[in-house]
C-alpha cells in the first residue's frame, strides 16, 4: 500500500500564523501537516524561541490550489500595510528585481511589489509575470554548483575511515530539494552525485579496516 507524500509548502518563524494558515488549508479541503524544528541555540547554550521554524507541508497535487488560497488571503491585507513596512521605500528597479525573484522574496513581497508597481503606473502584464515565473522555475531546477570543498573533504574524511566522510558522500549522492511549484528534483548534479557514492564505497571500506585493526589490537 503506497503512502501520500507531503511536502514542503510554506516555512515560517511565526507559529500563529502557520497554524491559522493551517486552519484555512483545512477549510479548503486541503489536507497538510506541520512540523516544529528543534529549538536552535545560541552560543550561550540558552534555547532561542525566535530560532523555531514551523514547516507546513501539503501533497504536491494541492499546490496550485494552496498557492491561490495563499494570494488571497494576502491580497486583502495589502491596503492595510505599515507605512513603514520597507518595500515602501524601494525604487522602481528593485521592486522589479523582486517580481522577477519571486520565490526569493516570498509570496507577500511579491504580491506588493506588483501592486506599488501598479500604483506607479509601472505594472507589469501578467503574461509577463507568468513568463517570469516559468523562467525563474527552470534556473531552480538546475543542480546546485558543485560543492568541490565538500567533496575534497569528503574524499579526506572517507580515506581516515570517519563516519563524516560517508555522511557528506550520502548527502552529496541522496540530497534533494523541493521546487515552490512542489516538485522534488536531485539536488547536485549527476558527476557530484557519483563523487558522492564513491566517498561512501571509499568511505565503508576504510571504516571496516580501520575497525578490523583496532579489533585485532584489541584482541592481541
Amino acid at each position: 500500500m503506497s503512502t501520500v507524500e507531503f511536502i514542503t509548502f510554506q516555512k515560517y518563524n511565526d507559529k500563529a500564523y502557520a497554524f491559522e494558515l493551517g486552519v484555512i488549508l483545512k477549510e479548503n479541503n486541503i489536507e497538510y501537516i506541520i512540523e516544529e524544528s528543534p529549538l536552535r541555540f545560541t552560543p550561550t547554550l540558552v534555547a532561542n524561541e525566535l530560532e523555531k521554524e514551523f514547516t507546513i507541508k501539503i501533497k504536491k497535487d494541492d499546490f496550485l490550489k494552496a498557492e491561490k488560497i495563499q494570494e488571497d488571503i494576502i491580497l486583502k491585507q495589502l491596503d492595510s500595510i505599515d507605512e513603514e513596512y520597507y518595500l515602501l521605500h524601494f525604487t522602481d528597479e528593485e521592486l522589479i528585481e523582486i517580481v522577477t525573484k519571486r520565490y526569493e522574496w516570498g509570496q507577500f513581497d511579491f504580491l506588493l511589489a506588483q501592486k506599488l508597481l501598479k500604483d506607479r503606473g509601472k505594472e507589469i502584464n501578467p503574461e509577463v509575470v507568468e513568463l517570469l515565473k516559468k523562467q525563474r522555475l527552470e534556473e531552480m531546477l538546475k543542480p546546485e554548483q558543485s560543492e568541490s570543498a565538500w567533496i575534497i573533504a569528503g574524499y579526506i574524511f572517507a580515506t581516515l575511515g570517519g563516519l563524516i566522510g560517508l555522511f557528506i558522500g550520502l548527502h552529496l549522492y541522496t540530497h534533494k530539494k523541493t521546487l515552490p511549484n512542489g516538485d522534488v528534483v536531485k539536488a547536485y548534479s549527476e558527476s557530484d552525485r557519483k563523487h558522492g557514492i564513491i566517498i561512501v564505497f571509499v568511505g565503508s571500506i576504510s571504516l571496516i579496516i580501520s575497525l578490523a585493526l583496532r579489533f585485532s589490537e584489541i584482541i592481541h
